[in-house]
């Protein structure tokens, strides 16, 4: 490849595409050697520490749910023109587009029309709905960059080989900071009663319709045991205000679990030092498994969003650790099926010795099949290959 520099679009829109896009950020610069790299787009706050420059800061395009992007639409249609019209005064080398498929796909068309090459990275979940949407990438995609196992035998399936396997960014990288030991003795949690962590999601609206079913699943089980320690485990103190809101909420109904703890930003830890989680369905799944914690996959949004976007469902599993292991690892609650009563039983089964011990050998099993590290790296590898082809 020439020596000159390299300029390099890449855009995320979520927080999770913000910490991959930032780790092949970092990849890219090791892979490339002495080249140097500009890199410019849609970024994150660990885009930017990793040296992209913020065209749009990707921190405020994260949004679940058909009405709340409605009445963003202003902002997403804001955010996409000046990403083209960079795109057309700069002329990238590659576009890097990370998940967030809405918007990616359709940016994808644009860029794409202008000559510029587009690889997409983490596929959209094609497999699971809007399957119509592979003659998008068919046609606007040079390389598509998969995590999961059964990915690439899929687009293979629809007449796409233009892919690239690289295994889970997640694989070998989430892990605990801490011992459990060390982890209850820094909380100050009795290292002799059982811990359940609840995961409730990072985002408001998720927050909001699923940790109320959990603490009041809480209530219940400590109604059968009174030995049992909860801890909230949330991303970043940003959503204690909502957390504080529903607990005193809830304690209006009945008294909470004596021994409830919020924590925040040390999800890997909680996860490794408890005994079972129940969790929101998502990336967290995945990282419950890696850390091998048995789990209750939970999930609930609006009555309208679900009924509009259930239709489209095609897959058997919701939860990406049952999807990757082709049954069900982890028993899913999704929308009525979640309620309190089916949680709080389902959790006291998983804790007891014999089943608890089964699941995590599932898990580890399962989570053999995201590879062994190296994601990031593959992926940087694959993108600058495609370039010296080009």
């Amino acid at each position: 490849m020439p020596d000159e520099k390299l300029r390099i679009m890449i855009v995320a829109g979520e927080a999770s595409g913000d910490l991959h896009a930032a780790k092949l950020v970092r990849a890219l610069r090791d892979a490339a050697g002495e080249r140097e790299i500009e890199f410019f787009g849609s970024a994150g706050p660990l885009m930017r520490e990793a040296g992209v420059e913020p065209v749009v800061a990707s921190d405020e395009l994260s949004i679940v749910g058909l009405l709340e992007i409605g009445r963003a639409l202003p902002m997403f249609i804001r955010a996409f023109r000046r990403l083209t019209t960079v795109a057309r005064e700069r002329k990238p080398d590659v576009a890097i587009l990370v998940d967030f498929p809405d918007f990616n796909l359709n940016l994808a068309k644009s860029l794409k029309k202008r000559g510029i090459t587009v690889v997409f990275y983490i596929s959209p979940q094609l497999w699971a709905w809007r399957s119509y949407r592979v003659a998008t990438i068919r046609k606007y995609v040079d390389l598509m960059i998969t995590i999961l196992p059964f990915e690439k035998e899929w687009y293979a399936k629809h007449s796409f080989t233009h892919v690239e396997y690289v295994g889970s960014p997640l694989a070998r990288e989430v892990q605990a900071s801490r011992s459990k030991d060390e982890f209850r003795k820094v909380h100050d949690i009795d290292p002799n009663r059982p811990i359940v962590a609840l995961l409730p999601g990072s985002r408001h609206k998720e927050i909001v319709r699923i940790l109320p079913e959990m603490i009041e699943a809480a209530i219940k089980m400590v109604k059968q045991r009174n030995d049992l320690q909860f801890i909230i485990a949330l991303a970043s103190e940003k959503s204690l205000p909502d957390v504080k809101r529903i607990l005193h909420t809830a304690e209006k109904r009945s008294p909470l679990p004596e021994h409830l703890f919020i924590i925040s930003g040390e999800t890997f830890d909680v996860l490794n030092a408890s005994d079972v989680a129940a969790v929101t369905s998502g990336t967290a799944t995945l990282e419950t498994a890696i850390i091998g914690t048995p789990m209750a996959i939970v999930y609930k949004t609006s009555a309208l969003n679900y009924k509009l976007l259930r239709p489209l469902i095609s897959v058997e599993h919701f939860g990406l650790v049952n999807l990757i292991a082709d049954e069900r690892v982890a028993t899913e609650m999704i929308q009525d099926e979640f309620t309190s009563l089916a949680l709080s039983q389902e959790l006291l089964q998983l804790i007891e010795p014999e089943r608890n011990k089964a699941v995590r050998v599932q898990l580890a099993e399962t989570t053999e099949k995201l590879g062994h590290g190296g994601a990031s790296a593959r992926a940087a590898q694959a993108i600058l290959s495609l370039l010296a082809a080009k």
